[in-house]
């Protein structure tokens, strides 16, 4: 291990801490982290707790050894989804985001450095990996407790991990992840916390806390974001998948959207009933059910599940937007999967996965199979809404490795129910074509909506920030809004729609419009549209209603396209809910006129806050 050390140039802090332990475990292999994961079990259970000031031994996961995998779940029921407040940024460098400073009254300093002794003294885990992509990414690195073998294990799975053996001479972390879960208790009252610290060379980031939401899933993602931000690219927060039709037409869909808007949704099948139909939507009002028959469907080959790498090496020339995998593991939420035969595809790949799983916040027995469908409870008959599984990409059939050109650029909204009695923001028809500077505003805004299952609860409609991954990014708002205006403008053959999910109007819907609108646009063979096909929407915030949406020989009630013609919403409900949109994108875009902000930007925010007409948005970045 000395030889493998001294390939590592690794930041004072770091070697100290490695120095003074009583024990550096490398990982050596994805069966050696699993066994980290489960080392010294009794009866197939592990659990991790650890020694607190002033409250003694504290539990905090328990992980249970399944046929299939290893089943972690959280004591503390708050710590199975993700704080939207968790992160702060402490160094002194430009943010939008609530300083640490400002939230405790006191500089980082102490605590950085309290955290760093810790460390020493401690058998450890060290683990190497790259950041984003093994050729376009950059080496970080992983400090953490020995007896968090699960938290390893699910970031190697997440961001792959370099091998001792793979190792290369001058090996220098750009970023260092610390995790040291007892100071959730010591210094944040139960909360989670996740501290970004962009020092000149590399970026810090301290994880307070077990759940790896917050760290290694979008912790990693800031500091692509920073990274990003300072050489003039980002990485997107979207799924994509290649879709090829029976008759080998391809188009490649790019989803995005707030966590919660379907982003895995899109890569998967769509979900059918026992006769092989699919029940598109059920009215809530009169219980009326909207059934669609789809004899063949297409072939699914996903490409992105969260994290789409925009690295500039990849576009070159192209007009369309290129885009390749960030990540070597996908964080799969299964709250919709309550039964058995609601999705085979992933019912299979996990009960018989190639390699063990990590699963999280489900049920499980020592020795059993864990079953997706059967989540934890975080009280009686309240079951988690946050049932989680890590899944390697090279385990998921058909995956696509390279980058890819991206025909279409969706978005994804959750939507609550709306009828004239009640009013909601629930407008959104089934599918809506997007003029791209609409489309940009879009990305600024995105609404996180109704009921979201991946985070801890939050009342009414709420922003998720610009790119919809503003929660997880250190820097200024502006700069990433200029981001991606440049890239929207610099890809002018890749087109825009918008799909809710959940409801559509009065009708519960789930994730069908992007399943069904997915079939839609892989058989017209893209979102380019005749003008008699498409309809300037009654709220111009959502751009063009389709007039017809017909896939193998099925129409789509006009009312599920136009909420509107809805009787139980009608022009009265509809208009009072595009109000509650509209007003709330007028809140959320005032935030962004500031001197740095593009001209073409300002124009285009001015343009909504007075309340401009479709065609004045197209006069901004023409459709093509």
């Amino acid at each position: 291990m000395s030889e493998f050390l001294k390939k590592l140039s690794l930041s004072d802090d770091v070697a100290t801490i490695v120095n003074s332990s009583s024990n550096v475990i490398i990982p050596q292999s994805r069966q050696h982290l699993l066994d980290l994961a489960l080392v010294g079990e009794k009866d197939g259970i592990f659990e991790v707790g650890y020694d607190v000031p002033n409250k003694g031994y504290v539990p905090e996961v328990t992980i249970t050894k399944c046929k299939n995998g290893a089943v972690v779940n959280y004591i503390d029921t708050y710590m199975r989804r993700r704080d939207p407040n968790c992160m702060l940024v402490a160094d002194a460098k430009e943010t939008d985001k609530e300083k640490y400073e400002e939230r405790f009254g006191e500089s980082f300093d102490a605590l950085r450095q309290d955290t760093i002794e810790w460390f020493k003294g401690q058998e450890i885990i060290l683990m190497p990996f790259m950041a984003g992509d093994e050729k376009l990414g950059y080496p970080a690195i992983l400090v953490a407790p020995a007896n968090a073998g699960f938290f390893a294990a699910g970031l190697a799975d997440l961001q792959g991990f370099i091998k001792e053996s793979d190792i290369t001479e001058g090996f220098k972390p750009r970023s260092v992840i610390y995790l040291a879960p007892p100071y959730r208790h010591t210094h944040f009252d139960g909360k989670q916390v996740v501290v970004h610290n962009r020092l000149d060379d590399v970026h810090e980031v301290f994880s307070f806390n077990l759940y790896p939401g917050p760290s290694a899933k979008k912790g990693i993602y800031g500091v692509l974001l920073n990274l990003g931000e300072l050489e003039g690219w980002t990485t997107v927060h979207a799924s994509t998948v290649k879709v090829t039709t029976p008759y080998d037409n391809t188009v490649t869909i790019m989803h995005e959207g707030a966590s919660g808007g379907g982003k895995s949704e899109m890569i998967e099948e769509a979900h059918r009933q026992s006769d092989g139909r699919i029940l598109f939507g059920t009215n809530q009002v009169t219980e009326e059910c909207v059934f669609v028959e789809l004899k063949d469907t297409c072939e699914l080959n996903p490409v992105t599940d969260d994290m789409g790498l925009c690295h500039p090496e990849l576009q070159k020339d192209n007009k369309k937007l290129v885009v390749k995998d960030a990540e070597a593991g996908w964080f799969l939420r299964f709250d919709h999967i309550k039964k058995y035969g609601t999705s085979p595809h992933h019912e299979k790949l996990c009960i018989h996965p190639p390699e063990p799983l990590i699963f999280m916040n489900m049920e499980a027995s020592p020795g059993s199979t864990c079953l997706i469908w059967e989540h934890i409870m975080d009280e009686p008959g309240k079951p988690c809404p946050n049932p989680r599984v890590i899944m390697p990409r090279s385990f998921v059939p058909g995956v696509v490795a390279e980058e890819v050109e991206v025909d279409v650029r969706s978005f994804g909204f959750r939507a609550p129910v709306c009828t004239k009695e009640n009013p909601t923001y629930g407008i959104v028809g089934s599918m809506h074509v997007l003029p791209p500077a609409l489309a940009w505003l879009w990305r600024l805004v995105a609404p996180r909506g109704h009921a979201n299952p991946s985070i801890v609860d939050t009342e009414g409609m709420t922003s998720e920030g610009v790119g919809s991954y503003w929660p997880f990014a250190t820097g200024k708002m502006v700069d990433q809004a200029n981001l991606l205006l440049d890239q929207i403008v610099n890809t002018p053959n890749t087109r825009f729609v918008l799909m809710p999910n959940q409801h559509i109007g009065a009708y519960k819907v789930g994730f069908n419009p992007q399943w069904i609108g997915r079939e839609f646009l892989a058989r017209r063979g893209s979102a380019k549209f005749k003008p008699e096909q498409l309809t300037p929407a009654r709220a111009t915030i959502l751009g063009y209603a389709l007039n017809k949406l017909k896939v193998d020989g099925v129409d789509i009630p006009k009312g599920l396209l136009q909420t509107n013609l809805q009787l139980e919403v009608g022009e009265e409900g509809y208009d009072a809910g595009a109000k509650i949109l509209v007003d709330f994108f007028k809140k959320e875009l005032k935030k962004y006129l500031s001197p740095d902000l593009n001209p073409l930007g300002k124009e285009i925010i001015e343009c909504c806050l007075n309340d401009g007409t479709i065609e004045d948005y197209l006069k901004f970045i023409p459709m093509k």
